[in-house]
């Protein structure tokens, strides 16, 4: 199969190309790098020609409400609306789990709207909706250290190596559309500030974690919106075991 990759070229959907590769399809990797902006539809049309399979991995370059709305909305209109007119007969798309649970996070509210956009295209389709990645905790530790702590709250995630992410999204494409949903996470639910951590025992450097429920992307978070339910199926890498290869 022709499986076309939007955002092909980063950290899920480099993977997600060599996956597909590996198994024999032409996975091609559509991104502005390679002459494919999913904002103007430049390049899209040429892209999918031929093409049985299209899986969008993008992401907005902002996580602010109002140009994360707009990237999402526009870009997969764009990527239906070219798919269709290729003839491509199922789009796969990644999502997050719990998008659908947090409407004051704008950046989750514009996810929402990309999947119904998906979902009202007509198109066979499946979402993928992934837990936090493994690859972010470091990040979020850094943005929350100010002055040798970092504050983190006790919120529940089950994060996920991208890598199994990306397994999880070629499994799809190469399947049948299920015209709904996936939930797909970590094998073990943990909070976030121990996560934190058990990221610094890991590389020790003098910081050291403070619980503080006020801080942060995930602050105020209930319970069970991040981690899914008995549904979800659980990847199989642990967070501890991930650490000691990155």
């Amino acid at each position: 199969m022709k499986i076309v990759v939007v955002g092909g070229t980063g950290l899920i959907g480099s993977q997600v190309v060599g996956i597909l590769g590996g198994s024999g399809h032409e996975a091609v990797a559509a991104a502005p790098t390679t002459g494919v902006d999913t904002l103007t539809g430049t390049g899209l049309a040429e892209a999918l020609q031929g093409a049985d399979v299209v899986v969008d991995v993008s992401n907005s370059p902002s996580f602010e409400a109002e140009p994360a709305l707009d990237f999402f909305t526009r870009s997969a209109r764009n990527v239906t609306e070219a798919a269709k007119e290729a003839g491509v007969r199922h789009h796969v798309t990644l999502s997050v789990i719990g998008v659908d649970l947090l409407p004051e996070n704008g950046y989750y509210r514009a996810k929402v709207a990309q999947e119904e956009t998906v979902r009202d295209s007509g198109l066979p389709y499946t979402i993928v909706r992934a837990a936090q990645f493994f690859e972010f905790i470091a990040p979020v530790i850094a943005m929350s250290t100010q002055d040798g702590q970092v504050r983190l709250p006790s919120t529940q995630l089950r994060p996920i190596a991208s890598a199994d992410v990306a397994a999880a999204v070629a499994a799809a494409a190469q399947g049948e559309p299920l015209r709904g949903v996936r939930f797909v996470a970590g094998p073990e639910i943990q909070r976030l500030d121990r996560l934190g951590e058990i990221t610094l025992a890991a590389e020790p450097d003098g910081r050291s974690v403070v619980t503080d429920e006020t801080v942060g992307l995930f602050a105020g978070v209930p319970d069970g919106v991040l981690t899914g339910d008995d549904t979800v199926d659980t990847a199989p890498t642990r967070y501890e075991d991930w650490l000691k290869q990155h």
